[in-house]
């Protein structure tokens, strides 16, 4: 799912395995974001909580599908052309209640592009969902002077979560894209927060990467930051080169992930990402 800088972390929790959950409650927080709580016995071992980048793996059929839940991947699989098989989609894990047992994740809905997001919105109490997982790799090192965080609208879960695991009075800059001001969250942490909204609807060229033009901006607190730059793919390029070779970041202290890249699916992105990493690497080589 991601390049990945980050300093040693946890082992990864066991049980990355098939799993079915059923809907719980459904809630729209924004025109652009709406939130799943998921439940079931499936959930007994799911053992997030080490990281604040958790994720998941989605099972979902295409659209038109001759199959709808509850199915059998691996069938389904054996018997069916390979583009009847359900379509994984990655998505962050907002909170998980090991208590309560149960798995909340935000999902980014436009209309009806796109596979996870039209479920989520037509989403009911009752509905199943199959997954994998969870994955992670990030946490705010407990130890950095400051933490930087920089994403679109689908890593507004994984930085909400990171918030509250920031040493309280800890500086911490986030900066997050979304598409206009109605997409705002109110977001709280541990730490001091410093948190900027940018709308894309205020962008004066189609291309105008934002969000680099803000870091770039940044007038950077004394001592080394822990960051955190997860969206689209060419943005986290963009800025992970700016961080490594003009600001001179330690890699360790840099965690990049490229979550999609604009006009291509996940399939297509998942294609694209080795060359992408050749790429981001290449961006930051000696001369």
């Amino acid at each position: 799912m991601s390049t990945s800088e980050s300093p040693a972390a946890p082992p990864r929790p066991a049980g990355r395995r098939n799993r079915r959950a059923t809907v719980l409650a459904t809630e729209t927080l924004t025109p652009h974001l709406t939130r799943i709580v998921l439940g079931g016995p499936d959930l007994v071992d799911f053992g997030a909580g080490a990281f604040t980048d958790h994720y998941v793996k989605l099972l979902l059929p295409p659209p038109g599908a001759s199959y709808a839940e509850p199915f059998d991947a691996d069938d389904i699989r054996a018997r069916l052309p390979k583009d009847e098989w359900p379509r994984t989609r990655t998505y962050s894990v907002r909170n998980w209640d090991a208590d309560a047992q149960q798995l909340t994740i935000d999902f980014v809905v436009h209309g009806d592009t796109g596979v996870a997001g039209p479920w989520a919105a037509n989403a009911k109490p009752g509905d199943e969902l199959q997954f994998n997982g969870p994955g992670g790799a990030y946490l705010p090192d407990p130890e950095a002077a400051w933490h930087l965080m920089v994403g679109d609208t689908c890593v507004v879960p994984a930085i909400a979560a990171s918030l509250g695991r920031v040493p309280p009075g800890v500086p911490v800059h986030v900066l997050l894209e979304v598409d206009g001001p109605d997409d705002e969250l109110e977001l709280t942490s541990t730490g001091d927060l410093r948190l900027t909204w940018l709308h894309r609807s205020a962008r004066t060229a189609p291309d105008q990467d934002q969000l680099l033009d803000a870091v770039t901006a940044l007038e950077f607190p004394p001592g080394v930051p822990h960051a955190f730059v997860h969206g689209e793919a060419s943005m986290v390029r963009a800025v992970r080169r700016h961080l490594l070779a003009e600001r001179e970041l330690p890699r360790e202290a840099l965690s990049a992930s490229g979550y999609w890249k604009q006009t291509r699916t996940e399939e297509g992105w998942r294609e694209d990402k080795a060359e992408w990493n050749r790429l981001a690497e290449q961006d930051v080589a000696p001369a």
